[in-house]
């Protein structure tokens, strides 16, 4: 509440040397004012950045070579300390946990880097662009294998066969294409889907591939031949864009999320909807078997991180979010999970609690991406803010 002052009169100068005292008798008008009303020293822009400026930095390496928005990051399998990232610079670097001198530039793109991944050697490197193309990288010395096209249109994802050097890539044209990167030869195109293919895997046992899109459909097939074995769509599943998929550890269900915040989970043998998870109501954006007990993530624009228990189709515990859940990893075979988020935080949950145990701050804006070193001890991020950051997290091994 402001008082209006009284202004000086000239017969009460002699008066207390001219102070102006105020009583309840002297206050003329009261005017409330809302804080939010009140002038800023600074203008917005300064207060942000001087918010900024007090936030930690958790990180205990930054990688900042990039000159754009990061999109995609992957961590070797076997080298504890090599990184891939990709970004909106066209560009994918090669660089070392620690080591702030040391990166191999991945060039060659002509848009976008999108995605990135190891083989399960850690001897090749892929990465996808939105110009069509994927590179294979030799990781020991930063050189191109050789570059794999035939897509026509910006590739969405890659990923490799869990035990060899075949690539799988997932494009905008509602195609996917298969690859021998040891060769450098096309093996197979799969075709049924009708729009973006936004998300695919091979099963662990390497057996089928399954295969997401944003027509709504899963599409599971037979590597070798091509075929179409099963396509899943229409009640009980999806209505909208399919955006996330995850293989369950023993490649007998896919579990998927889409547009809308409904999961299902699939048999992957019979085609058939074997349980739906229903609480979210916004975008699923990412999902995750854990590795070693019977539960699984979803992360979705709603805010939430949900672990849910597949024994009883329910959730078993909820991470509320300050934003959008944009990313997640179980570290491990662990109860730990990490989740990225749209507020700049990278966060660790407890499965068991469901307790956020740690926030990680330094980014200042949407986390892309999460990756954890081959040992484990690191967890790197990537953002829209132009740079990767590395945290320790070996205290949750």
């Amino acid at each position: 509440m402001m008082q209006q002052k009284k202004m000086n009169n000239p017969e009460n100068e002699n008066d207390d040397h001219g102070e102006v005292f105020l009583d309840e008798s002297d206050i003329l008008q009261e005017i409330n004012v809302d804080d939010e009303d009140l002038p800023d020293v600074d203008d917005e822009e300064g207060a942000s950045e001087a918010e900024m400026a007090d936030e930690p930095d958790d990180s205990m390496h930054i990688f900042t070579g990039h000159t754009d928005e990061l999109y995609s990051v992957a961590c070797s399998p076997t080298d504890a300390l090599l990184v891939a990232t990709g970004g909106g610079d066209d560009k994918g670097f090669l660089w070392k946990i620690g080591q702030g001198d040391w990166a191999f530039e991945l060039q060659g793109h002509k848009d976008s880097v999108s995605s990135l991944a190891y083989s399960s050697d850690g001897q090749l490197l892929a990465s996808g662009s939105f110009d069509g193309v994927i590179q294979i990288w030799d990781t020991s010395t930063g050189d191109l294998k050789c570059v794999l096209d035939g897509p026509g249109d910006g590739i969405e994802w890659v990923r490799w066969h869990p035990r060899g050097h075949l690539v799988l890539a997932g494009s905008q044209d509602s195609t996917v294409w298969m690859w021998n990167a040891d060769k450098g030869t096309y093996l197979n195109m799969f075709q049924g889907h009708s729009s973006t293919v936004t998300c695919g895997e091979f099963t662990p046992d390497g057996k089928t591939i399954c295969t997401g899109s944003d027509d709504a459909s899963l599409i599971i097939w037979n590597p070798k031949t091509g075929d179409n074995i099963h396509a899943v769509r229409g009640y009980p599943y999806h209505t909208e864009g399919i955006t996330s998929l995850a293989i369950s550890p023993d490649s007998s269900l896919a579990l998927t999320g889409s547009k809308n915040g409904s999961v299902h989970i699939v048999n992957i043998s019979t085609g058939r909807v074997v349980t739906s998870l229903v609480s979210h109501t916004d975008s699923i954006e990412c999902l995750a078997f854990a590795p070693s007990s019977p539960w699984a993530a979803t992360g979705s624009m709603d805010k939430k991180l949900i672990i849910w228990d597949l024994q009883h189709s329910s959730p078993r515990c909820t991470g509320e979010h300050e934003d959008g859940v944009t990313c997640l990893t179980w570290l491990g075979e662990t109860r730990f999970i990490a989740t990225g988020c749209a507020d700049g935080k990278v966060r660790i949950w407890d499965c068991l609690s469901g307790d956020c145990v740690r926030t990680f701050s330094g980014h200042s804006d949407v986390i892309q991406g999460l990756s954890i070193s081959a040992n484990k001890d690191y967890l790197v991020s990537v953002s829209l803010d132009g740079t990767a950051r590395v945290f320790e997290i070996a205290e949750y091994q």
